[in-house]
């Protein structure tokens, strides 16, 4: 008998378009056309099932049933209900839609959704006078239509839920990898070539075990998609169960043969037992637990295994990329501490290093040979592939060391007694100092940051206050140093070291006192602690520093920020010269430093919310210490996304600069940026003037602007204005954009 050839489309992550046309290839299809992130292809259904069940890198497999004109709702009934339903799905059977798009007249994908759902309802009804239910999960039939630039096109998915989810992984670590690209990476890492030569995967930092298992199930030929509970075609009425068992059959057979050979030695590590505990149950559900082996290890502990001879193989990991700007820094360490280990015990072996971040594989002190650009979900990523010389690196390395001027010394000179690593902290610092000298001056700036992780073994930031101290008329110089926590893989003695080498250098270099500069090493809080004091001073806590015309107070000993963000200087001068006559809403206030320059340049008034009681209290300080009336310069103390919801005022000027990520108690929900931003713009939109302007900012490194969603809005990035001199060495610190009605 022969098959009908159909054409069907498999959708997959973008940038693995490529890939998965290879993959297809060897599936059996018969011709194919790459599109954005998903491939035509044709062949009989075979193919489509067998695309179902061992695609490692697809996300759906659809059959396109009619492509048509779509500019209204009645359209898109007329076009769903003119299809014969009664040939793919039983009248008493259960629907479910996936509406993707729209335009001006289906303008959200539930009322898409609504209508494909009553054509088909309205067919069904027509043909037999039964009509079919609405399921939200395992339908009889899955239908998918996507609406793009006035074309729908409608298809049946074969699939089901993603091809992604194998059925293995119940249980994830932070930030886990979907399993295609997963393989993906495997595979773009060469790993199938490998496993074929007996080579080792190694993943140091494995979390759930999801490049383990998929590596293991590359290379004993096992089926990615043969442990699902179901697929979206097996309750279709063209679905032909011969030819499926017939596939399903094949693939127990070549996971019993794959799984009877001897496998390559794959391993996993993690520092974090919970995630190991994770791994294993996943390893176990995939039956894979006679042939992989996770153990708790810290990096600092990795080394190849010496059980056995392992020539060659592939070291492969996620590692954490850092998404606020202490991570960042306290990861420079980590990433150079994993290529210190790869060149100290795998030579003659590839590594596989997968980041959000590709500037933090320069800190491995290895060049990358390729570099294959991914998609992790919104965030665009890079394999960096490294073929591991120790020796050759190694003596690279030394050799330009070596090739470094010396830092010269004069006889009792202080300065001997410092380590080399603190001499050249003392140079750096030097260095910057001179650089920003002449903007400082012209600006008549009084508060700078001088140093940011440039030199990654010191990783802390060092900012200079000039001030006057409570209690006292006479401006002083104080510096406030915040060190990047090291990662738990930095040898905690050697990072006690460089820090020891920074508080003998600084004083030197900056000729103050020590009892001037604050050290603090900065950790993610939870809840209310980021409020809490560190310590306690009895004297000169509360210093009075100059911003323009206003002065502000900052606390270098007590909390664990000062007061005072100084990347934001830019922005709150932006909204001085804005300010005159308007009125000013500063929402996430902080200290209400922006509100203070609102006010003094001539604003209607102001309106600072914030939920902590220490930071209004702050504000009133702050107001107070410049002259400024709290009956036109109110605070009020709110969540500001439930006081946006019930605000009836409206200004002329907002500043919007929250959190990152906020779980405080006192809040109602969890407030995610990347997630919420479009709503809480949207909110505070409606709080501002036409005519208006919204300043709205945050410094989470990979957030993304959902452009499309807030595309009623005139919206123009102005982050590279609002980064000051002392701040372009780490322009990732905070993005700023300005949005209009």
């Amino acid at each position: 008998m022969t098959l009908s050839t159909h054409r069907f489309f498999a959708t997959c992550p973008k940038g693995l378009e490529g890939l998965l046309v290879e993959e297809l290839q060897g599936l059996g299809a018969e011709s194919y056309r790459e599109t954005v992130a998903g491939v035509y292809f044709d062949g009989p259904l075979e193919i489509a099932y067998r695309a179902c069940l061992w695609s490692r890198l697809a996300n759906k497999i659809l059959l396109p049933l009619t492509r048509f004109d779509c500019d209204s709702a009645d359209q898109l009934y007329d076009a769903v209900r003119a299809l014969p339903w009664q040939e793919h799905l039983n009248p008493g059977g259960t629907l479910l839609v996936d509406f993707i798009g729209t335009n001006r007249q289906i303008r959200n994908s539930q009322f898409g959704a609504l209508k494909v759902k009553d054509a088909v309802v309205d067919c069904l009804r027509e043909f037999s006078g039964t009509r079919p239910d609405i399921a939200k999960r395992d339908p009889d039939l899955r239908v998918n239509v996507r609406l793009s630039k006035g074309k729908a096109v409608l298809s049946l998915d074969l699939s089901g839920e993603s091809l992604h989810r194998r059925g293995y992984r119940t249980k994830a670590g932070n930030a886990p990898l979907k399993e295609n690209l997963a393989a993906a990476v495997l595979i773009r890492a060469g790993w199938p070539a490998l496993a074929a030569e007996n080579a080792a995967l190694i993943d140091p930092m494995c979390g759930s075990g999801t490049f383990l298992i998929e590596g293991a199930m590359i290379a004993a030929d096992i089926a990615p998609g043969l442990e699902r509970a179901s697929f979206g075609f097996e309750r279709w009425l063209n679905h032909r169960n011969d030819l499926w068992l017939e596939l399903r059959d094949e693939a127990h057979e070549r996971r019993r043969i794959g799984l009877a050979k001897a496998l390559p030695e794959i391993r996993g590590y993690d520092a974090d037992v919970r995630v190991i505990r994770a791994a294993e149950e996943n390893i176990t559900r995939a039956g894979l637990d006679g042939w992989l082996r996770v153990s708790r290890k810290e990096l600092a502990e990795l080394k190849r295994p010496t059980h056995k001879t392992l020539e060659h193989g592939l070291v492969i990991c996620n590692p954490p990329y850092g998404e606020r700007l202490g991570e960042v820094e306290s990861l420079k360490l980590l990433y150079a501490h994993l290529g210190d280990r790869l060149k100290a015990d795998f030579g003659g072996w590839q590594a596989a290093i997968f980041t959000g971040n590709p500037a933090l594989g320069q800190q491995m002190g290895m060049r990358a040979d390729k570099k294959y650009k991914f998609f992790n979900g919104l965030i665009p990523s890079e394999l960096l592939m490294f073929s591991v010389h120790a020796q050759a690196e190694r003596a690279e390395r030394e050799a330009a060391y070596a090739e470094r001027p010396a830092v010269a010394v004069k006889p009792g000179d202080p300065e001997a007694d410092l380590s080399e690593g603190a001499k050249m902290f003392a140079n750096r610092l030097r260095k910057n100092l001179k650089g920003l000298s002449k903007w400082v001056k012209k600006e008549g700036i009084t508060c700078y940051r001088i140093y940011d992780a440039d030199m990654p073994e010191y990783a802390v930031a060092v900012d200079l206050f000039t001030g006057i101290p409570e209690g006292s008329k006479q401006e002083q110089l104080y510096a406030h140093v915040q060190e990047y926590a090291p990662p738990k893989s930095v040898n905690e003695a050697s990072a006690a070291a460089r820090f020891k080498d920074i508080q003998r250098a600084l004083p030197m270099v900056l000729d103050i006192p020590s009892n001037r500069i604050s050290y603090k090493q900065r950790r993610r809080n939870k809840g209310t602690q980021q409020y809490e004091k560190l310590a306690q001073r009895p004297n000169g806590d509360v210093i009075s520093v100059r911003e323009g015309q206003a002065r502000l107070h900052i606390n270098l000993w007590q909390y664990l920020d000062c007061g005072l963000f100084l990347d934001h200087r830019p922005v709150r001068q932006m909204i001085a010269e804005r300010a005159n006559g308007k009125r000013f809403l500063n929402l996430f206030c902080y200290t209400a430093t922006a509100s203070v320059h609102a006010a003094q340049a001539g604003a209607r008034f102001t309106l600072s919310v914030d939920m902590s009681r220490t930071y209004l209290d702050w504000a009133r300080k702050n107001l107070a210490l410049n002259g400024l009336s709290e009956a036109r310069n109110r605070l009020e103390q709110a969540d500001c996304v439930q006081w946006l919801e019930q605000n009836d005022q409206l200004f002329d000027l907002i500043l919007l600069d929250p959190p990152s990520f906020s779980n405080s108690k006192r809040m109602e929900d969890v407030l995610d940026i990347q997630r919420d931003h479009v709503a809480l713009i949207k909110r505070a939109m409606q709080s501002l003037a036409a005519g208006g302007t919204l300043f709205f900012s945050n410094n989470l490194r990979s957030f993304t602007l959902d452009t499309e969603a807030l595309a009623d809005f005139n919206i123009k990035d102005i982050s590279a204005q609002t980064l000051d001199p002392d701040f372009q060495r780490n322009r990732k610190i905070h993005q700023c954009w300005l949005i209009e009605h």
